[in-house]
């Protein structure tokens, strides 16, 4: 049976997409030290990055950009990333597991598992490959932005972050569904 892993990373920030990966591990190719993203140091993140995309049988990104979450809600988009990251896949999982409480609005077996990033290998890697891919578009970001700070707090709703909106406004890449942002724009 082909079981794929599934996790999204970026329901929290303030900009940006919310970015999904789907992972399917190989069975005879184990990797040690996978975890709950949130749980590993950065460099370790990095090194299992490479070492996920190296042996995974399959892996995908999916992805669901600001306006979209400004129009559907970021539930809605985290749950869209994680569709098309699966439908990415190159190999058709049997079974997809993904990580909280709901199931993705597709035709395959499926079932949600609370925590999964820290319980189930396959998810884990997706978390991993999720919050690299976001991280660096965060660098990116922060190369044509750097007064926002997007490097060190990856668009959360730091102290630093709202100073710098209030300051400078918002970028088209903002939510503007979110509260601080929309609060700053009305202020405007």
């Amino acid at each position: 049976m082909i079981i794929a892993g599934v996790d999204e990373v970026g329901r929290g920030p303030l900009v940006g997409a919310v970015v999904a990966a789907a992972v399917i591990l190989d069975p005879d190719n184990p990797i040690e030290g996978l975890a709950d993203s949130k749980k590993l140091s950065e460099k370790k993140r990095e090194a299992l990055n490479i070492e996920i995309k190296e042996k995974a049988l399959a892996w995908a990104l999916g992805r669901a950009e600001a306006e979209e979450i400004d129009e559907i809600n970021v539930l809605q988009a985290s749950l869209l990333a994680m569709k098309r990251a699966v439908e990415a896949l190159s190999i058709k999982p049997d079974h997809v597991q993904i990580d909280g409480n709901r199931c993705l609005d597709m035709d395959c077996s499926m079932e949600a598992i609370i925590k999964g990033d820290s319980k189930i290998a396959a998810i884990s890697a997706a978390s991993i490959i999720a919050k690299v891919a976001r991280d660096h578009e965060m660098f990116a970001l922060d190369k044509q932005y750097p007064q926002y700070g997007f490097a060190a707090h990856k668009g959360y709703p730091t102290k630093k972050h709202k100073e710098a909106l209030q300051q400078y406004g918002a970028i088209s890449e903002h939510r503007v569904s979110f509260k601080p942002v929309r609060d700053i724009l009305l202020d405007k």
